[in-house]
């Protein structure tokens, strides 16, 4: 499935996020940035240990990172040329600002892409595997806030959520239908 907001084309597609051959692709870290299970786990593998030790020279300057905001590494042996690493919230009834923080995960991988002239981006679910974020909100906040970043910006030529469950495949091609594109 393939939609335009101009100039930038959406796609969703079901696959794995380390074979898509984009500007950056965009890794549901955790805030110790040291990898870890899923598509965290996934990309450090496959990216080789230049992920890691970049990551590595993050943490020894900022400690880190925080729920919400984005970091940069080069992509190791992955397809692309950047990793945005993103800390997802974990899901706590709604109660701990998740909506917002999940929100401001995209939108800060966005603006990094851009400040590093990415004019192609790839998404995983950010949030909804073992931080158990509801996989239809996530759909949501997802969607609503690339449209709303690409609504503002000509810089982003396209945007590909992959998934690599029916489930989120699914919620993220409905929020995409529901905003008419």
């Amino acid at each position: 499935m393939i939609i335009e907001v101009s100039p930038t084309n959406i796609q969703v597609v079901k696959g794995d996020i380390t074979k898509i051959k984009v500007d950056c692709i965009v890794n549901a870290a955790n805030t110790s940035l040291l990898g870890g299970g899923g598509v965290d786990g996934a990309i450090h593998r496959a990216g080789g240990s230049v992920i890691l030790e970049e990551c590595r020279k993050i943490i020894a300057k900022q400690g880190g990172c925080k729920v919400g905001e984005a970091v940069i590494t080069t992509a190791g042996n992955l397809p692309s040329n950047f990793v945005i690493h993103t800390v997802g919230p974990v899901w706590n009834k709604g109660n701990n600002n998740e909506r917002e923080k999940l929100s401001n995960c995209y939108m800060n991988s966005l603006q990094l892409a851009v400040a590093h002239n990415c004019n192609t981006i790839a998404f995983p679910s950010i949030s909804t595997g073992v931080y158990r974020f509801p996989k239809d909100e996530a759909a949501k906040i997802a969607v609503d806030a690339v449209y709303k970043f690409i609504s503002n910006t000509s810089l982003i030529n396209e945007v590909i959520f992959v998934c690599f469950d029916d489930e989120n495949y699914a919620f993220i091609k409905s929020q995409l239908a529901t905003k008419g594109i």
